[in-house]
């Protein structure tokens, strides 16, 4: 049976915002495109230039509940500390795949190396069932993310999900996702399987390539591509070759209340969460760093 490949849906280019206390970045998808990418949320591109004060205030001391927070680094590092005592570095090439679950309290603060930093954020939301669960984190370090070659001109970062019977080091996560750091050489064709009924989206950092039946969408650096119904996706790179994170994931389809750093299912269940915050009795249980 031939593979059906998925359409792309929608393309929309990532725009320049500011958070946290100052940082700059570029947003591909957030608050405004719920439920198009479910279960994702927001997906924010912190790659930096030169500038220091661009990033260096970073992103202090802030609630999270009901959602997980995934951060990839390309350069520099982010360190982070939290309220549970855990703080460390996600350094170029680490993985923080952050369960906030009932409640952390964390900061995030982006620092150079060698003048570089840059990285991105994507954020997951939970499904009522698992909203209020232990907060966790899964810290994985690069010589811990394996590298595959599932065909000749193709190099595939496995952060979570399989690839040539290759599995990823990020588990047990809820919305059953993929996570993969993909480069194409030029001119160079892929076709990838992705379960029935998932959300499918791809983000390029670098090159430009052909998704969808390969005439569809010619996409470049910080377009965000949306893929609709079927089995597979496929892309071709352009004649100067191709670099794209690829994610998927298990729709939720319930309600969503979005108040910042706070994701629930409905408005009482957020003002408690931050009547909560106000009140210092946030915190529910103890997390764990894995």
């Amino acid at each position: 049976m031939m593979a059906r490949v998925r359409s792309v849906e929608r393309v929309q280019q990532a725009y320049a915002t500011i958070e946290g206390a100052g940082v700059r970045l570029h947003r591909a998808f957030g608050y405004e495109d719920v439920p198009l990418f479910d279960p994702f949320l927001m997906f924010d591109d912190f790659r930096a230039g030169t500038q220091p004060e661009d990033y260096l205030a970073g992103f202090p001391w802030h609630p999270h509940r009901g959602i997980e927070t995934v951060t990839y680094m390309l350069e520099g590092k982010i360190e982070h500390g939290d309220s549970m005592g855990n703080a460390g570095s996600v350094n170029a090439g680490d993985i923080q795949w952050m369960t906030a679950g009932s409640g952390i309290i964390h900061q995030e603060m982006p620092k150079p190396v060698n003048g570089l930093m840059g990285g991105f954020q994507l954020w997951v939301n939970l499904p009522r069932s698992n909203k209020m669960m232990d907060p966790r984190y899964q810290e994985i370090k690069q010589h811990q993310v394996p590298v595959v070659t599932p065909q000749p001109g193709v190099e595939v970062t496995v952060i979570c999900g399989t690839v040539g019977g290759v599995k990823g080091p990020v588990e047990h996560i809820v919305a059953d996702p993929e996570y993969l750091d993909i480069t194409l050489l030029p001119d160079t064709g892929f076709l990838h399987k992705v379960r029935a009924g998932y959300t499918a989206a791809a983000y390029v950092i670098g090159g430009k390539g052909y998704f969808g039946d390969g005439s569809e969408s010619f996409s470049k650096n910080r377009d965000m591509i949306l893929f609709g119904g079927g089995d597979s996706i496929k892309v071709r790179s352009s004649p100067e070759g191709v670099r794209f994170l690829f994610f998927s994931g298990k729709p939720i389809r319930e309600s969503v209340a979005w108040g910042g750093p706070v994701v629930m299912n409905t408005p009482e269940e957020l003002a408690e969460a931050f009547r909560e915050y106000r009140d210092g009795t946030f915190i529910k249980k103890k997390g764990t760093t894995g």
